[in-house]
């Protein structure tokens, strides 16, 4: 098991499914980590349980990341820590109804795809300062057949929880692609990763008929957040993929994302719309 002491490692969504099993395993390799998540009780009890297995050290840092400015506060917080080696944008979720956050985004697009580009840009100077160091972008498969509408790229029209989602997943791919390419010769890597069909709490904020739709597909096609995490923990430590940079990972292999994700102009576009809409310089 690759040791982690000496690196710290920022979670997103780290107090459920994946994150959580992530943040624990990181852990026991004696990382020092950084939480970021919602609530901040089950955040403070996954400090205390984080220490007892092995952290070098925890933060804790409370944001809604479905709001800029939030993101923004929390990368204050983050990037007054005293070094950062590693980012897994991993917080996401799905919604069944269409809705708007505070700064009137989609939050599909809000949570899962504009809180990584913010994120990781304003605290892409502490990264590069502490080089070499690993952004990690939790994607999903649910890209494929998934493509971007610039003139609606927050799905106003003809808005599904499921194709609001794809999208964003989508997003995570291109973003992930432009940003390795940015960061060529720092020192830095860029990497995204489909973790499985996993078994979580994930879906369980919606009612009705897709909660239980997408409970019972969890039940019948699910793999377990053990199995989930692997791919995340071995981008994040692996000492073979250190070089590694702008790809997509599967069961930790590299595997080639759908031709929309391999979209260059795309790509480039969406990180110029996602820069205005943050208000990224």
């Amino acid at each position: 098991m690759t040791s982690m002491r000496g690196k710290t490692v920022i979670v997103t969504g780290a107090t459920a499914g994946i994150g959580r099993v992530v943040c624990g395993r990181l852990a026991t390799m004696g990382a020092s980590l950084a939480l970021v998540a919602r609530d901040p009780a089950k955040t403070d009890a996954l400090a205390a349980e984080l220490v007892r297995g092995g952290a070098a050290h925890v933060s804790v840092h409370v944001a809604d990341l479905s709001c800029v400015a939030e993101v923004r506060r929390v990368a204050g917080e983050l990037a007054a820590l005293p070094r950062l080696d590693v980012l897994l944008n991993n917080a996401g979720a799905i919604f069944s109804r269409r809705e708007q956050t505070a700064d009137g985004f989609e939050r599909t697009f809000a949570l899962n795809h504009l809180a990584y580009f913010a994120l990781t840009n304003l605290l892409l100077d502490r990264f590069k300062a502490t080089a070499p160091a690993r952004i990690v972008n939790v994607a999903s498969e649910a890209h494929r057949g998934a493509a971007l509408d610039f003139a609606d790229l927050q799905t106003a029209r003809g808005y599904s929880g499921w194709l609001a989602y794809k999208r964003s997943k989508l997003c995570n791919i291109l973003f992930t692609r432009t940003l390795a390419r940015r960061l060529a010769s720092s020192g830095v890597t860029a990497n995204a990763l489909h973790p499985g069909f996993v078994a979580t709490s994930f879906g369980n904020n919606n009612g009705g008929l897709f909660r239980a739709g997408l409970g019972l597909a969890k039940r019948v096609m699910a793999v377990p957040p053990a199995e989930g995490a692997k791919t995340p923990v071995y981008l994040v430590s692996a000492p073979e993929v250190a070089g590694l940079s702008g790809l997509y990972f599967d069961k930790c292999a590299s595997r080639e994302p759908s031709a929309a994700a391999q979209d260059d102009d795309a790509a480039e576009r969406l990180w110029r719309e996602s820069a205005r809409l943050a208000a990224i310089g």
